[in-house]
C-alpha cells in the first residue's frame, strides 16, 4: 500500500485506528482452545467484528514465534484474512547487518506480504537500507518507544540533543515519507511538538494506547499534520475486551469507541 491510498484509507474511514493482534493463547477465551488453531480462530474473528472500524493490523511476531512452526502458520492464515485495502505492519523489530536484514525484508515483504515492517537502527543505515528497496513498502524505524526503558538510551544527550532526536534527523535522509515511518510512543505525549519540527510530513505509529496508558486524543492533537499522518495502535484493550462467548462484540464495541475518539480528531 503506499502513501496516498494509506491517506485515501484514513480519509474514507474517518479512522485512524490500527489493532495490535498481540495474541496471547494464554490470553484468549478458553472455549477456544478445542479449535485447531486458536490462534488463528480467535483473530479471524477479531478481525470478522473490527476491519470496517480500523485501517490497519499489526501482528506482533514474537506472539506467533514463541509457539514455533505453528504459529508461524496462525500467523500466514490471519495475513489471508485481512481485508486487501487494510494496512499491515510485522511489528517484528528486526535489524541486523546488510544480508541478513535482506533476508528479513523478504521473509515480511515477499513471503507473508505485509505492508510494513518495525526496525531497529542501532546498527546504522546499511541495516535498514534493504528493507527501503521495495517498492510501495513500508520502514517504520523505532524512534522513542513507549516502555519505561526507552528513557535508559533514547534521552542520552550528546552535542546537545537527545538521542532519539539524532535517530529521526539521520533516519529521515535514508528514506522518504512514502517509505518510512516511525515509532513514537503514546506515553510520550509532549515530545510529539519537538518530533514534528524534526519529521513534519511522515507518518508516525504511536503504540501504547489503552492497556499502557497513552491518551490517543493528547496525541491526535499534538501530532497530526496535514495528511494525520498517525496510526494509533490500540492492542489488549480490544482484544481482550470480553473473554466470554461474546468477545468479538465486545472489542467491537471498544473498537467503536476508540474509532469515534479518533474520528472527532482527524483533520483530513
Amino acid at each position: 500500500m503506499n502513501y496516498h491510498e494509506l491517506v485515501h484509507q484514513i480519509r474514507t474511514k474517518k479512522t485512524n485506528l490500527c489493532i495490535g493482534l498481540d495474541t496471547d493463547i494464554k490470553k484468549i477465551p478458553q472455549f477456544l482452545l478445542k479449535e485447531k488453531d486458536p490462534v488463528f480462530t480467535f483473530n479471524k474473528i477479531i478481525i470478522e467484528a473490527t476491519h470496517d472500524l480500523c485501517v490497519a493490523y499489526k501482528p506482533n511476531i514474537a506472539f506467533y514465534e514463541s509457539m514455533g512452526p505453528k504459529g508461524w502458520e496462525s500467523l500466514e492464515k490471519t495475513m489471508e484474512v485481512i481485508p486487501e485495502n487494510l494496512f499491515t505492519i510485522a511489528d517484528a523489530k528486526r535489524g541486523d547487518i546488510g544480508n541478513t536484514s535482506e533476508m528479513y525484508a523478504r521473509t515480511f515483504f515477499e513471503y507473508y506480504q505485509f505492508d510494513a515492517v518495525t526496525v531497529a537502527p542501532y546498527m546504522g543505515e546499511d541495516s535498514v537500507t534493504p528493507f527501503l528497496n521495495y517498492k510501495d513498502k513500508w520502514v517504520i524505524v523505532l524512534g522513542l518507544t513507549s516502555n519505561k526503558g526507552s528513557n535508559d538510551f533514547q534521552r542520552l544527550t550528546f552535542e546537545g540533543k537527545s538521542l532519539y532526536e539524532h535517530v529521526f534527523e539521520k533516519v529521515s535522509t535514508w528514506g522518504n515519507i512514502h517509505n518510512l515511518m516511525f515509532v513514537v510512543g503514546a506515553t510520550h505525549a509532549d515530545d510529539f511538538s519537538q518530533i514534528r519540527k524534526k519529521v513534519p510530513d511522515h507518518f508516525l505509529l504511536v503504540p501504547g494506547v489503552g492497556a499502557q496508558g497513552g491518551d490517543a486524543e493528547s496525541i491526535m492533537e499534538k501530532g497530526q499534520n496535514k495528511n494525520c499522518g498517525l496510526l494509533i495502535n490500540v492492542s489488549r484493550d480490544i482484544l481482550y475486551a470480553g473473554n466470554g462467548h461474546d468477545f468479538a462484540e465486545t472489542a467491537r464495541e471498544k473498537t467503536k469507541l476508540y474509532a469515534n475518539i479518533l474520528s472527532g480528531k482527524i483533520s483530513v
